[in-house]
């Protein structure tokens, strides 16, 4: 890495990708003093705006050539996804400006040498945030290799085993299931980057891949890879799944005078050493010293983070201090001559993932027809011409049953959704055309209904941190796709909301399709009151603008495709153990995933229906106790449902307001009327929606169950 002749000093830093990790990133960057924020950029220039005015950055961009036309920063951390970070970082490192990259330094071993050369060409230093190399347990563990007070390190074991939320809720849109090695980028680089820097640069290698699962058509995912491979100083096994219930991720460094186990995720370090002594007291001092470690340990987190959270400490979870310790030493090496986890080991982690991937291993430039790194195109799924039916937001869960239900049909479908990457098979029909877009562009969503009588929405439009936030994104989005009906003169506008727009808290009342939103929005958390509101301003446009509405609210909805574990139950903390809403007794909404795909394909032809809202509801009603010992028998797992009054569940959120308050959080008091709405004790009446769509849901409770919970053992 060349020497730089930049002055050395605080740092004019821009943040480039304003995206979750940014705010992490900032939050370090303050922490260890490296220098001021002088800039951001996005390419949502609002979004840009928006963070650089809530980090005093005087300045935002849209693109890479005005920041460096503007020339106000000699460093960047570039935070966009991996296939754009040659792209992004590329130009910034020939103009000289220092790069801290987020891992992985990049999609291929070839965008990682051309920026190599880039920092070369332009004297620039480019480090990779392998964040994880500095956790504490970790670096105990290398200075007890590099002194070595185990002797000579032999061998390692490493395992990473680990959930995937995408993977669960298969959500396979996202960049890392494209190519074979990219969940190997995207998931595995942390634990390699502990091995490559442990055992030294890789000789040998082989690598065996698990069962495959093809994902979408012609498209094969490898969940889980076993590697055994010889480093200059020592040789490794190492075993990589994820998409599992179970987190753990360790490594084993065996020495030749003592071992050293290392739990990242507690970021805890167990090591066992020779005594003087016999092997039955030895054994017993290195338990005992290992009783030790996991004591104080445990003490010292927990206070750490009760200190933290009444702020008096500042932040020290694990995550941030690997952050700010990867950092810190980032800037610690700009002084000094280079970053100490620099370009080329990031290379050489990339370079070892596309060695395990082995012969599966594919160029991302065919993606995309480009070798400079820019993400894959996403050009439409033509299918037929001619849709007469739109169905916005349809690649979810209950959009590829609708999708299905329609293909059945004969019927021609016209598909909008935000991500149009790896959609499983209905999406790939003849009568199926594929479009990008977001119902909170207008544009967009007039363009996806154009020539289309009939319209769906499915469209979540989004969450937000706060109410205006969630207002604008949920509420604003129905509200856009009801103008562009009006607009187009729809002849049927079916929105598909949710059960949570109703209060449900009172036992002796009984829903009917009849009953409205809540009346007291406001007093409910953000999901149902944007769901009730929602519901609320399309039927004011029914009414007064003739929109030709109806409003579809499904239960708690079960079957092929969805999560096992669903929050309409209970909250899973982890997914183990479902921490009920009440005592867990009460009927439970349930229903089918195909039941709802058809009553929303029947609400389209539907006669005398306008103007209505219709509650999808299954004659299948467990109880949440009920539905948890079922869904334990069909996934042989020792789920347990936790019963809780709704009056101890007021009192802890109460409890967490008050520390919310007391360290200077803006937060509303938790409303009881919302927690008992969440248990769902109203009974519901659905005469009304079997008659007028139609309708009849699934009533045996054996084939509801086969397919509503069993299901989920295929999965």
């Amino acid at each position: 890495m060349p020497t730089s002749n930049k002055a050395v000093g605080p740092r004019k830093i821009a943040i480039v990708g304003a995206g979750n990790i940014s705010q992490v990133h900032v939050e370090a960057i303050r922490h260890c003093g490296a220098g001021s924020i002088v800039a951001v950029l996005d390419a949502d220039l609002a979004r840009a705006q928006a963070q650089a005015a809530l980090w005093g950055a005087p300045q935002a961009f849209a693109d890479t050539s005005a920041l460096i036309a503007a020339g106000i920063a000699d460093t960047a951390h570039v935070l966009v996804p991996p296939p754009l970070h040659r792209a992004v970082a590329e130009p910034l490192l020939a103009a000289g400006i220092d790069v801290l990259l987020e891992k992985p330094m990049a999609a291929s071993a070839a965008e990682c040498d051309a920026l190599l050369a880039a920092a070369k060409s332009g004297n620039a230093r480019l480090g990779i945030n392998q964040n994880f190399l500095f956790l504490p347990a970790y670096l105990a563990l290398k200075r007890d290799i590099e002194t070595g007070a185990l002797g000579r390190l032999r061998h390692v074991m490493c395992y990473f085993n680990m959930p995937v939320r995408q993977i669960g809720a298969r959500q396979f849109g996202h960049w890392m299931f494209r190519l074979p090695q990219n969940i190997l980028l995207e998931q595995a680089v942390h634990p390699l980057a502990h091995v490559l820097d442990l055992v030294g640069p890789i000789g040998a290698l082989e690598a065996l891949p698990g069962e495959k699962r093809e994902i979408a058509p012609g498209t094969d995912f490898y969940a889980t890879w076993q590697v055994m491979l010889k480093g200059t100083r020592a040789d490794a096994q190492v075993l990589l799944s994820v998409g599992e219930n179970l987190p753990a991720w360790g490594l084993i460094a065996l020495c030749d005078d003592g071992m050293a186990q290392l739990d990242i995720l507690a970021d805890r370090r167990i090591v066992q050493r020779k005594t003087k002594w016999p092997a039955f007291f030895d054994e017993f001092l290195n338990e005992s010293a290992a009783a030790g470690t996991f004591a104080g340990k445990s003490t010292a987190k927990l206070s750490a983070y009760l200190l933290s959270l009444l702020k008096l400490k500042p932040r020290s979870d694990q995550f941030f201090r690997t952050m700010t310790g990867s950092i810190a030493a980032f800037y610690a090496g700009l002084a000094a001559g280079g970053p100490p986890v620099d370009g080329p080991f990031g290379a050489d982690v990339v370079r070892l993932c596309e060695r395990i991937a082995g012969p599966l291993a594919r160029d991302p430039s065919l993606l995309s027809g480009s070798s400079t790194g820019t993400a894959p195109s996403s050009s439409p799924l033509p299918g037929a011409p001619g849709a007469e039916i739109a169905l916005l937001g349809g690649t979810g869960f209950i959009g590829t049953h609708v999708v299905r239900r329609l293909i059945a049909e004969g019927r021609k479908v016209r598909v909008m959704a935000r991500n149009t990457h790896l959609l499983p098979a209905p999406f790939h029909d003849p009568l199926v055309e594929v479009v990008r877009g977001n119902i909170g562009n207008g544009e967009d969503v007039e363009r996806a209904i154009a020539d289309c009588p009939f319209v769906i929405n499915l469209a979540h439009g989004g969450g937000g941190g706060s109410w205006p936030e969630v207002e604008r994104s949920m509420v604003g989005g129905a509200l856009a796709v009801a103008e562009a009906c009006l607009k187009q003169k729809s002849r049927r506008f079916v929105q598909v909301g949710s059960i949570a727009g109703l209060y449900l808290g009172d036992g002796a009342e009984t829903i009917t399709a009849a009953t409205p939103p809540d009346p007291h929005p406001e007093r409910r958390a953000d999901y149902g009151r944007a769901k009730a509101v929602s519901d609320q301003a399309l039927l004011a446009l029914a009414t007064s603008r003739d929109l030709p509405l109806v409003i579809l609210r499904p239960g708690v909805v079960v079957g092929e495709g969805g999560i096992p574990f669903h929050s309409g139950v209970g909250f899973f903390n982890v997914d183990q153990h479902c921490l009920g809403w009440n005592e867990g007794l009460n009927p439970l909404p349930f229903v089918l995933v195909e039941d709802v795909a058809d009553a929303i394909v029947r609400a389209l032809g539907a006669e005398g229906v306008t103007g209505r809202t219709f509650n999808l509801v299954g004659d299948i009603r467990l109880s949440a106790r009920d539905y948890i010992a079922e869904l334990s028998r069909a996934l042989g797992r020792p789920l347990v449902f936790h019963p809780q009054s709704v009056y101890k569940l007021e009192s802890l959120e109460a409890g967490k307001w008050l520390v919310k308050r007391a360290i200077g959080r803006k937060a509303a008091f938790p409303d009881l009327r919302d927690l008992k709405s969440s248990g769902m004790n109203a009974r519901f009446d659905t005469r009304d929606e079997k008659t007028a769509l139609a309708w009849q849901p699934t009533a045996g409770r054996e084939e509801f169950i086969r397919r509503g919970i069993d299901v989920y053992a295929e999965a």
